[in-house]
């Protein structure tokens, strides 16, 4: 079954992948768990957050990191490793560090190996919290949901993948003019991650992340009209 084309202009189609758990009589509702795919800068915080709405709950994996980065036992790790250049005002220097993962595979692999462990363990310590809860959605904000899923099981608990599709151009003009980055940094970086279109392949649902927030708000309420949730 093809996936929905983007931009999305009319109810998304969803593939045989996406089918919401049934709950059996007496049981207490689970929460949809949506996993939000797409490259960097394309707007997938923006799409976790209209997933999720109100009454839901997102998990953002970049902002437990910089809570494990930025922890004492975190930035200990990093003045072992680098030195006292590697922490500016009491927190990481996030460009400093940058300028070495992104250079070097084995620092990249350094970092994950204590990162990654203890996102993971957050993530799913704040799913069980959801489910207790009776949350109705859960988004899951992962950049590398995918790729890292042998060894966290990210995907495995994703009920519905959304791919957030932005041109190549676009996904670097916004880097270069919200983050400061140099152009083609993006290109850079996502050199180490899954290619664009396994991850657009990977999706139930795609949506254009270049069309006004009304619009994408649209194709939103669209999904979840679709899945009744």
């Amino acid at each position: 079954i093809p996936h929905s084309s983007a931009p999305v202009s009319a109810a998304p189609t969803v593939s045989q992948r996406a089918q919401i758990p049934q709950q059996g009589p007496g049981a207490s509702p689970a929460p949809v768990i949506f996993g939000v795919l797409g490259g960097i800068a394309s707007g997938k915080s923006t799409v976790a957050a209209m997933l999720a709405g109100e009454t839901g709950r997102v998990l953002s994996a970049d902002q437990l990191a910089h809570q494990v980065l930025g922890s004492p036992e975190g930035c200990s790790r990093l003045v072992e490793r680098y030195g006292q250049d590697a922490i500016r005002d009491g927190q990481p220097d996030r460009a400093h560090l940058a300028s070495r993962i992104f250079t070097d595979p084995e620092e990249r692999t350094w970092l994950e190996s204590w990162i990654h462990p203890a996102v993971r363990a957050r993530i799913f310590s704040d799913l069980t919290q959801a489910r207790a809860a009776q949350v109705p959605r859960v988004v899951l904000d992962v950049p590398l949901l995918l790729e890292s899923d042998g060894e966290t099981g990210y995907r495995a608990v994703c009920d519905v993948l959304v791919f957030v599709e932005v041109s190549d151009a676009e996904r670097d003009r916004r880097a270069v003019a919200s983050r400061g980055w140099a152009p083609g940094e993006v290109g850079r970086r996502e050199g180490a991650q899954l290619p664009i279109g396994e991850k657009r392949s990977a999706a139930d649902f795609v949506v254009s992340g270049e069309v006004s927030l009304s619009d994408l708000a649209a194709s939103i309420d669209a999904i979840l009209r679709q899945l009744g949730c």
